[in-house]
């Protein structure tokens, strides 16, 4: 029986993989694909994960952006250099996640890719995983998989607090010019922006509304965004995905479970951000479970306190932001991005140098019209 079994191999699972594993437990990791495997994300990975680990990230490094560039209606453009210590790391995703699970397979981590969950059972103290492999047993579960995977609904999450959000990405291999620009587009999407990602070999090219409001032709945005820096992307593979966007404090444990990543609704209500927020919940989680299994009965309940605090609370900010900035664009360009300012506090926030509790107050007073 193993101290504790992670399903997905995500951010979230491989770093909580890695820390239970350096703490002495034994754990599992359960991954449906085989790794690495692709997943459409931008790739933008905050420098302030280095804290949380002891091992050096540059192998998976694609590039590192130091500029933001913004435009409205794929003009006024603004562009400003972020006065961080370090840049924004790009990553591929395939890679990232794969080196991950691979840090945590060298502290003793066992990874069993291409098996699929198919349903869970309590057993008075443990947990029995049904897989595509067989049957496997786990004094505590962590849920990693994914904002579609069905573990919440399987631990009894039936109301999870989230807002679903939708994003269409494309991967353009072409060369690249100005891999340190990030690039983020504001006038072609309502409730949400278009962006480009720079890396070593390409582009990652998306976009998504993290509002809600009418269907939009997200094909047609990309493909007249992609023209812009003349690439084709209707020759490219696109991926449609959803997202879970943190909407409110919730419980993120049940009896010898948790969530993790985006099965916690842990992404960024501003700007989509997912992989450091899955990453801190990851090691939270890690802590939490190492602690119970140490004897501690409140460690899952302090799990959830810490993720509502520590996380959620700055979130609440976020969404507070997101909500004026994406109800009125215009304005949000005009008083927020139009500023050097603004897009210099957003690198600092994606950086992990700042929150939004610490600008939010100048923010909503700024977005706030006739305010």
């Amino acid at each position: 029986m193993y101290d504790c079994i992670i399903v997905g191999a995500g951010p979230a699972g491989g770093t909580a993989a890695y820390h239970l594993a350096k703490q002495g437990r034994s754990v599992l990791i359960l991954e449906k694909e085989s790794l690495p495997r692709y997943k459409p994300c931008g790739g933008g990975v905050s420098p302030a994960i280095a804290q949380w680990f002891d091992f050096d990230f540059s192998p998976v490094i694609s590039v590192k952006a130091n500029t933001i560039r913004c435009t409205w209606n794929m003009g006024d453009p603004v562009e400003v250099q972020l006065e961080t210590p370090e840049p924004v790391w790009m990553v591929r995703r395939d890679v990232f996640d794969h080196f991950l699970v691979q840090q945590a397979q060298k502290q003793g981590a066992e990874l069993k890719d291409n098996t699929e969950v198919l349903g869970i059972e309590f057993k008075s103290d443990h947990w029995q995983v049904n897989t595509s492999n067989g049957s496997i047993t786990g004094r505590y579960l962590i849920a990693a998989d994914g904002a579609k995977g069905p573990m919440a609904k399987w631990l009894g999450f039936k109301e999870r607090k989230r807002r679903l959000a939708g994003a269409l990405e494309a991967e353009a291999t072409t060369q690249v010019t100005n891999s340190n620009i990030i690039d983020f587009e504001f006038g072609l999407v309502k409730n949400g922006y278009v962006w480009n990602f720079p890396k070593a070999d390409g582009y990652s090219i998306g976009v998504g509304t993290f509002i809600g409001g009418e269907p939009q032709d997200f094909k047609k945005i990309l493909d007249e965004y992609g023209k812009s820096f003349n690439i084709n992307l209707s020759t490219c593979k696109q991926y449609g995905h959803a997202l879970c966007l943190w909407n409110g404090e919730q419980t993120l444990h049940t009896q010898n479970a948790v969530l993790a990543g985006e099965a916690a609704c842990v992404v960024d209500p501003m700007t989509a951000e997912g992989i450091r927020p899955s990453i801190y919940s990851g090691l939270k989680a890690s802590e939490a479970i190492g602690k119970a299994l140490s004897g501690d009965v409140n460690a899952l309940d302090n799990y959830t306190n810490v993720m509502n605090e520590e996380w959620g609370s700055d979130m609440a900010w976020a969404a507070k932001i997101a909500g004026l900035f994406y109800r009125f664009p215009k304005v949000g360009y005009k008083v927020g991005i139009k500023r050097p300012s603004g897009p210099q506090l957003m690198g600092k926030i994606l950086c992990g140098e700042l929150r939004y509790g610490d600008v939010a107050g100048r923010a909503i007073k700024r977005l706030t019209p006739f305010g």
